[in-house]
């Protein structure tokens, strides 16, 4: 690998999802750079980065309309298989690979990516991470993750916890780097702005997720009790904020789109109520409260210091999430926030978080930046050396392994990975209609025939 003194740093970014991709592509920013993609740090003298974006073929590939809500740029996007990728990606070429995937699709890459640098000494540094909240399956997906070079934790709180893991099934806790979410931002909270708007009692948002909750009784509790608060307060908006139109995929399903439920409502819904997409930060700039159940769109939120209430209503339990949110002073219900009620969060919580409040945010990925850096000027790094191997997870890995494409010894199954030039002309048309018409299938069921069958089985 050439030395990059003078020249831009070159990364990769592997990503499954839209919000996958904006982490991965932002986090590989702050990486070798210093900043995110931003606007804000355009001239402030940042070394300039290339980025090559690669985006994992399955149910959740963001669209166009998802690449471009986001707001992150790459020099060129394409999308490939897994098996496609770890042929595809040229380890003369870049310095640091970004895999942001589910843990199944990392542990893949990371074996593919082995076998294939197998006996070369210079090769990228591999990263990898967490896009929020980590409140579910902690040791299957950091296990998962082991392998890279380093792994990102968002806070004092997740590193912690991270290393435990690691520490306990006797692996290397050295790869567990702290650093923070690489999209926290934005200007700080003035509540004065929002007396020259058009609706003086300011904008209260409800941050919406696709699997939080998971069924239509409570999904329509909560778009209920928005509506209801916007017609309680005609002196302020109510938005939801929606992550995806229906037919579109995110990192989690969603079977009950908001849009379809708001449709049901019984008296339809105010003036001063409506349904928004966007980008999240802008949103927030004219955001005076954010309402969520678990999303990390809260900690963007308690980043600028915007009042942040995480609701209750559904009982505070770990299917939910918001019990991640245990001691931060931001927990409260409809009810509340209907009579007036203003959470104000706990700063010790709000520190081990990863919040990174002012100057702590400027530094947070200084550590990261370090390892990254040290790696990369190294005259050798050996191949990953993932945790699970047909050892120690024969089992597991072997199926792990072949959903991405790849045998039990981490190469690409026969035809896994075909040749670019023979996926040309008629060959490429007719794969890319029946992958299209695959996703499409998928979808229909995911949100039409799946509820049906399960409320069958509810009779």
């Amino acid at each position: 690998m050439p030395t990059r003194t003078h020249s831009p740093l070159r990364a990769a970014v592997l990503a499954d999802s839209d919000t996958r991709w904006k982490w991965g592509a932002l986090t590989a920013h702050r990486l070798i750079t210093g900043t995110s993609d931003s606007a804000s740090d355009a001239g402030r003298g940042a070394r300039e980065a290339e980025l090559d974006g690669y985006l994992l073929r399955g149910r959740a590939t963001p669209t166009v309309r998802q690449l471009a809500e986001v707001g992150v740029r790459a020099r060129q996007l394409r999308e490939v298989t897994g098996a496609e990728f770890v042929t595809a990606v040229d380890r003369d070429r870049y310095d640091v690979i970004v895999l942001s995937c589910v843990g199944g699709a990392v542990q893949a890459m990371l074996h593919g990516l082995a076998r294939a640098w197998a006996g070369h000494a210079r090769r990228p540094v591999v990263v990898t991470g967490y896009v929020g909240v980590v409140y579910e399956k902690l040791a299957d997906g950091l296990l998962l993750r082991h392998g890279a070079d380093v792994v990102l934790a968002n806070s004092r709180h997740d590193a912690d916890r991270f290393r435990d893991v690691y520490t306990g099934v006797g692996a290397s806790p050295e790869s567990v780097v702290e650093c923070a979410l690489p999209f926290l931002g934005g200007a700080p909270y003035d509540e004065r702005a929002r007396r020259t708007r058009r609706y003086p009692g300011g904008t209260v948002v409800f941050a919406v997720q696709p699997s939080v909750p998971d069924n239509r009784a409570d999904r329509t509790y909560l778009l209920r009790r928005a509506v209801e608060h916007a017609r309680k307060n005609p002196d302020r908006e109510v938005l939801v904020k929606l992550r995806s139109k229906p037919g579109e995929h995110t990192t989690h399903i969603e079977e009950l789109p908001y849009q379809k439920l708001v449709a049901k409502l019984e008296g339809g819904t105010p003036e001063n109520f409506r349904l928004a997409y966007g980008n999240m930060g802008e949103v927030l700039d004219t955001t005076d409260l954010l309402v969520t159940v678990s999303s990390t769109a809260a900690l963007e939120s308690l980043h600028r210091g915007i009042p942040t209430a995480v609701l209750t209503d559904l009982g505070i339990r770990e299917v939910l999430g918001n019990h991640h949110f245990l001691g931060s002073g931001c927990l409260a219900s409809w009810d509340e926030l209907d009579a007036g009620y203003l959470p104000e969060p706990d700063p010790g919580w709000v520190a081990r978080q990863g919040v990174a409040v002012g100057d702590a945010y400027r530094t947070a990925f200084d550590a990261a930046r370090a390892r990254v850096a040290a790696l990369a000027a190294a005259d050798r790094l050996p191949p990953p050396a993932p945790y699970y191997t047909p050892t120690t997870a024969p089992g597991y890995l072997p199926r792990i392994l072949g959903r991405y494409g790849f045998q039990p010894d981490g190469t690409p199954r026969p035809g896994a990975a075909p040749d670019a030039a023979a996926a040309g002309g008629l060959r490429r048309v007719v794969r890319n209609t029946m992958r299209e018409a695959a996703r499409g299938a998928y979808r229909h069921g995911v949100q039409r025939v799946a509820p049906v069958i399960r409320r069958m089985g509810e009779l």
